[in-house]
């Protein structure tokens, strides 16, 4: 009995595991690690690497965007806050 509950708790933790990781994306930047929510679980840019990036490339990708990348890079002094507003608005359309 002991094992099936040990088994179904192990179970539990593993999905919540691949949850947690479908729904946040986990950006780095040289050794640097940040996370941003997901507006909806899937893998899509689950992992990211912005070493080396340009704002605009990163700005440019729909999901990273939508999810608030914008507000990290003003957080971080990559751009202001004027720039994001601009960059959300070239590339929302």
């Amino acid at each position: 009995m002991f094992k099936t509950i040990k088994k179904y708790i192990l179970i539990g933790l593993l999905a919540y595991g691949a949850y947690f990781v479908m729904d946040h994306h986990f950006l780095f930047e040289g050794s640097n690690f940040y996370m941003l929510k997901k507006s909806e679980p899937s893998l899509k840019y689950t992992f990211f690497n912005m070493t080396e990036r340009k704002v605009e490339s990163i700005m440019k990708i729909d999901a990273l965007r939508q999810d608030g990348v914008g507000d990290l890079l003003v957080e971080l002094g990559k751009i202001t806050e004027e720039e994001k507003i601009i960059f959300e608005k070239k590339y929302s359309e």
